[in-house]
């Protein structure tokens, strides 16, 4: 059975790596080349689309066209770059941590029956885009302060809502104190996993099954939905 995605971006956000070497690149750019490696049963459904006017659209509308599509998902991907948080906007009036949290949020709707149906908290993960350099050390950085390396994730470059569900689990969690007393997480440790660029679109699907199997066990993590 095909997967149903939606998929969280800064559509314009030019900070990321040109994906050919003559024509520059924005976050949409990454969008479509996953789009084209996506099996042929499974379908995205995007926050923003080419050639779709939103510019005269009130909020309301547009947030109703959003939860359209993001209630008939079953997986969030959100993908993270250098320019997806606006400067001097609060989170709340940026579109991405709202939709986050309707991703998150168990909502009811009614059928062409008028019987009431309840979506499920989809299954997030995060891809974290190259920056103009190739580098992905402004989110995710190698450390080698243990034994043995580790990644430090800098979720103060994230909005608050994804930051809250990294490193959230509270069950079978695995964690020890590296050299400079910092907590070391040990294999999943967060409801939203982040993974490079360079490595998804390799192999998109196992990760999204690892984001599928972490929502089959949605009781180990503490959530928050909220914006």
């Amino acid at each position: 059975m095909g997967k149903k995605i939606f998929v969280s971006y800064k559509y314009a956000d030019d900070q990321v790596q040109n994906l050919t070497s003559d024509t520059p690149s924005i976050v949409r750019d990454y969008i479509d080349e996953f789009e084209k490696k996506i099996d042929s049963s499974d379908h995205i459904f995007k926050g923003e689309s080419d050639g779709e006017d939103l510019s005269k659209l009130s909020d309301e509308t547009i947030w109703e066209k959003l939860k359209d599509r993001i209630y008939d998902s079953s997986v969030t991907i959100v993908f993270i770059s250098p320019g997806m948080k606006e400067a001097g906007k609060k989170d709340r009036d940026q579109w991405i941590p709202w939709e986050i949290s309707y991703s998150l949020k168990e909502t009811s709707r009614k059928n062409k029956n008028g019987d009431a149906i309840t979506s499920h908290s989809n299954a997030i993960l995060a891809v974290v885009l190259p920056d103009i350099d190739g580098s992905y050390s402004y989110y995710l950085e190698t450390q080698n302060c243990c034994d043995t390396s580790c990644t430090t994730h800098y979720t103060n470059k994230l909005f608050s809502i994804i930051k809250q569900n990294k490193f959230n689990k509270i069950k079978n969690a695995s964690t020890h104190t590296c050299d400079n007393e910092r907590t070391i997480w040990s294999g999943t440790c967060s409801y939203i996993e982040a993974v490079k660029w360079s490595d998804f679109i390799t192999n998109y699907n196992k990760y999204v099954d690892s984001a599928i199997d972490r929502q089959n066990h949605i009781d180990e993590y503490k959530l928050c939905k909220e914006v």
